[in-house]
């Protein structure tokens, strides 16, 4: 369990993020055109799982247009964008913000994404949907970097993310 702060006070999450050095876990997310979509369907690509909230907030909005800007060049690289939002709703936040390099996937369907990432906030006005969190996968879906964010009102560390890539 990972202890975070909303706004400077206390909450948990159900768990840790995966190792470092280990297999990141698969999931089913749901995409804007509502199809289901597994680690399978980015096979052969290193990953960035932008982990947030909500793209409806400003720093989740923040990290998703700085992850797309990063992106732009990077065939070798798949950005997800991965909230508790519904899949229209990200559409159109990324549409109305040009990001076009950034896959939204939404937990709509299913909280075993945040349970199985040690995301899920158990605790505190945010409970049931997950923390601010970066997660970065080799080619190989190996974990080569974690980052969880200790106050959910905090960018994550974007340097270190890019360079884990």
């Amino acid at each position: 369990m990972a202890k975070i702060t909303l706004q400077g006070n206390p909450i948990n999450t159900n768990g840790d993020l995966p190792k470092v050095g280990g297999q990141a876990p698969d999931f089913k997310l749901v995409d804007k055109g509502l199809a289901d979509r597994t680690l399978a369907d980015y096979k052969g690509k290193k990953k960035l799982l932008n982990i947030v909230p909500s793209l409806d907030t400003p720093v989740c909005a923040t990290s998703t247009k700085k992850f797309n800007d990063h992106a732009k060049g990077r065939d070798d690289v798949v950005m997800l964008v991965i909230a508790a939002d519904l899949p229209f709703a990200m559409g159109r936040f990324c549409t109305g913000e040009s990001i076009d390099k950034v896959i939204p996937l939404s937990m709509m369907r299913s909280k075993n994404f945040a349970k199985d990432y040690g995301v899920l906030i158990t605790d505190g006005p945010l409970a049931g949907i997950t923390a601010r969190a970066v997660v970065v996968l080799d080619a190989n879906d190996k974990v080569v970097y974690t980052e969880m964010v200790p106050e959910i009102a905090q960018e994550p560390n974007y340097d270190k993310a890019l360079a884990a890539l």
